[in-house]
């Protein structure tokens, strides 16, 4: 039988391997990100972490809450009421985006590895190359955009939150000095949020019966979420313990204070909390909502690792 047909196999070419030189750092890839047999959170008991580890891991909480919940807050450019509006949050957004990168990079300077297979840890590895159960946000953050009654109240309720923390960190005399620095900033930024927020918390809830009926919607919608904003988790039950940062559990009364005053202004009553409240976030266990939020805003990164312009 002719072999014209059955052409002689040739072995398949190796592909090109690249040696880095001596002292390089390892390019970032979504193959050598976040691969590890076990995420970091497992690796052992926050409290046996050294300090600067207890801190990396405190400072992506609160950056992953604020980079999640820009991302919500961008959604809104051209669907807000008015046109002043999408330029208001998405200042906010921006505001929010700058929190984020400024502790993403702290931490990965605490921290450099807390990543697998990184050796200089940057902003865009711990924002582009984790999957969705190794984000550390609250479940209120991720959750999709509502009307615009809910995103007030959902504002006001993080605002306040955030508040309370960055003021209690700035008092926090064995924190990071960074960090501290970062919360001077964040802190007067994350004012005017608040008050943003309230301003229209109150017109919508002394406004006409259907704003005030959509408010008290959003009211209903957001409150299963906020007891998580104050619960206290392993990482910061153990960084506040050395000094480090801030127990969220001290940051409740402050911030319903704050909330509480704003309702009474706007005629409205806080809901009564209900039999299922939200729980997980600070451990990687989060609602699907995130999964979807997170193929959206990594997609260009993960498609172009490594692309910088």
């Amino acid at each position: 039988m002719s072999d014209q047909h059955n052409p002689p196999e040739t072995a398949k070419a190796e592909p090109q391997r690249f040696e880095a030189e001596e002292g390089a750092p390892t390019p970032t890839t979504p193959e050598t990100v976040g691969r590890a047999a076990e995420p970091w959170e497992r690796a052992g008991d926050p409290a046996e972490l050294g300090a600067d580890q207890l801190s990396a891991r405190y400072l992506v909480a609160l950056a992953d809450d604020a980079l999640v919940y820009a991302q919500r807050l961008g959604e809104w450019i051209s669907r807000a009421p008015q046109i002043e509006e999408d330029m208001a949050l998405g200042n906010v957004a921006l505001d929010l985006v700058g929190q984020a990168r400024a502790l993403y990079a702290r931490a990965g300077e605490l921290d450099a590895g807390m990543l697998p297979g990184v050796q200089e840890l940057a902003e865009d590895d711990l924002a582009y190359f984790r999957t969705d159960r190794e984000f550390r946000n609250v479940w209120l953050v991720e959750q999709p955009r509502g009307d615009f009654g809910y995103e007030m109240v959902r504002m006001l309720w993080f605002s306040a939150y955030q508040h309370a923390l960055y003021s209690a960190i700035v008092r926090t005399e064995g924190a990071d000095a960074e960090l501290v620095a970062i919360a001077r900033k964040a802190v007067k930024e994350v004012e005017y949020h608040r008050d943003h927020a309230a301003q229209w918390v109150i017109r919508l809830g002394d406004g006409t019966d259907e704003s005030t009926r959509r408010t008290m919607a959003g009211l209903q919608a957001v409150e299963p979420f906020v007891p998580e904003l104050f619960a206290d988790d392993a990482v910061a039950v153990a960084a506040a313990d050395r000094g480090l940062a801030a127990l969220p559990s001290t940051l409740r009364e402050p911030a319903e204070q704050f909330v509480t005053a704003v309702l009474q202004q706007a005629g409205l009553e806080r809901p009564q909390a209900g039999r299922w409240t939200a729980a997980g976030g600070r451990v990687g266990e989060h609602s699907e909502q995130l999964g979807y939020l997170l193929a959206e805003m990594q997609s260009v990164a993960r498609a172009h690792p490594g692309a910088s312009w």
